[in-house]
């Protein structure tokens, strides 16, 4: 997952999670699990202080208390697979939804049931949170990328298509239309993957709940047709996309004033307009005809399976994490696109992440069932080769091939 770090204005308002948090259950919480019981959370250094006031309130007003234990994010996800069967886990932790399929697989994670909140919250970051049709953290924050165009060369009007932006920066006379990452030689099929979807070439299908199928949906004319697409705007077409601009490069080319459009998170804002360049944040456009849709991560807190508190655990989910004010707490600590949808338009006021929102809100999961983890190698590799002047439809096909026989 790619950190959010972007000098962008946070809400100035502070929020005061001590006053009105808790919903109607509590009664019921207090009865099932009764006063005396320990929560233990796991969280980061960023997070700490937005749960610690939440969990002020929730010890106040149950007599349960919560233990916060402060981890290296980096860490947590193979602690909690470790622990949580030894019963030395948490009953609650923070993480990333790109690790659910390993904690489903591995039994550690129980589903949560946020009832009528669900609304509340982005369907973009409830769908990622979803296995198998079954909802297993409670979101908050967003991540995603999106077209940055440099306003001073092309306005702020959204390109609708490819060629649209490609048009927009050659009227400008920009020296490049766009700059895109490969990382180099190594690929980097997360940034291409809106253009990809644009061309109905999903890299697994979804089914009716939003969960990923073990179906690899690359294959086909769609894949071949976003194949031919990169090949002709790769080495032996345009040249828009080359295999020698890694994540630095991209961003050098596009703050000197070279490249007119890139495809970027907000990670990476500061070092796009080091040099002064203004700059407008929109969706993707699409270059196949479909709607662009990039990945989103998405980043929760997940229920341990072995929680002997886990009907209380719930309570402080739902009715005190799952609240605006503790959700604007959360973006306050570390300024992420919030899964909230009234925080997410609200800070959407900011153009920046106002496009940041769009864009997500055009996007789907990054799938976190395990199989993913068998193609991205594939899938960058064929993209880099594809790039530099391979065959488009025979190597991609080949690809797809070697996906299928990967994941079994």
């Amino acid at each position: 997952m790619r950190k959010m770090g972007i000098g962008i204005v946070a809400i100035a308002s502070t929020a005061v999670l001590l006053a009105g948090c808790a919903g109607g259950s509590t009664e019921e919480a207090e009865t099932s699990e009764g006063s005396g019981a320990v929560l233990t959370v796991w969280t980061d250094e960023n997070r700490e202080p937005a749960i610690e006031a939440a969990a002020a309130a929730f010890e106040e007003e149950t007599g349960a208390k919560i233990e916060l234990v402060q981890k290296n994010f980096e860490d947590i996800r193979a602690d909690f697979i470790a622990q949580v069967p030894t019963g030395e886990g948490p009953d609650i932790t923070i993480g990333a939804h790109d690790w659910l399929g390993a904690l489903v697989a591995a039994g550690v994670v129980d589903t949560v049931d946020l009832a009528d909140k669900a609304d509340s919250f982005e369907q973009v970051a409830i769908d990622a949170m979803t296995y198998d049709g079954q909802l297993y953290a409670l979101p908050y924050s967003l991540e995603t990328i999106a077209l940055v165009q440099n306003t001073d060369l092309v306005g702020e009007e959204a390109p609708a298509t490819w060629d649209d932006m490609v048009a927009a920066a050659q009227a400008a006379g920009a020296e490049r239309p766009i700059v895109i990452n490969t990382a180099g030689q190594t690929g980097d099929a997360y940034t291409m993957y809106g253009f990809q979807t644009s061309f109905g070439a999903p890299v697994f299908q979804q089914d009716d709940s939003g969960s990923y199928t073990t179906e690899v949906g690359m294959g086909g004319a769609p894949g071949e047709a976003f194949a031919s697409w990169l090949g002709a705007n790769g080495t032996n077409g345009t040249g828009y996309i080359s295999t020698t601009i890694d994540y630095d490069t991209n961003n050098e080319l596009f703050a000197s004033g070279q490249a007119a459009y890139t495809v970027q998170g907000p990670w990476a804002i500061e070092a796009l307009t080091a040099d002064g360049v203004n700059v407008a944040v929109n969706p993707i456009p699409s270059a196949g005809g479909e709607t662009a849709a990039p990945f989103v991560g998405v980043q929760g807190f997940y229920l341990s399976s072995q929680s002997e508190n886990a009907l209380l655990a719930q309570e402080f989910l739902v009715n005190y994490l799952a609240t605006a004010d503790a959700q604007q707490a959360l973006y306050e600590a570390d300024p992420r696109i919030p899964a909230w949808s009234e925080l997410a338009a609200e800070v959407s006021s900011d153009p920046i992440i106002g496009g940041f929102v769009a864009s997500s809100q055009n996007g789907v999961p990054m799938p976190s069932i395990p199989e993913m983890g068998s193609v991205w190698d594939l899938w960058n590799a064929a993209q880099v080769q594809i790039i530099g002047g391979a065959d488009p439809v025979s190597t991609w096909n080949q690809m797809v091939t070697d996906v299928e026989a990967a994941i079994g």
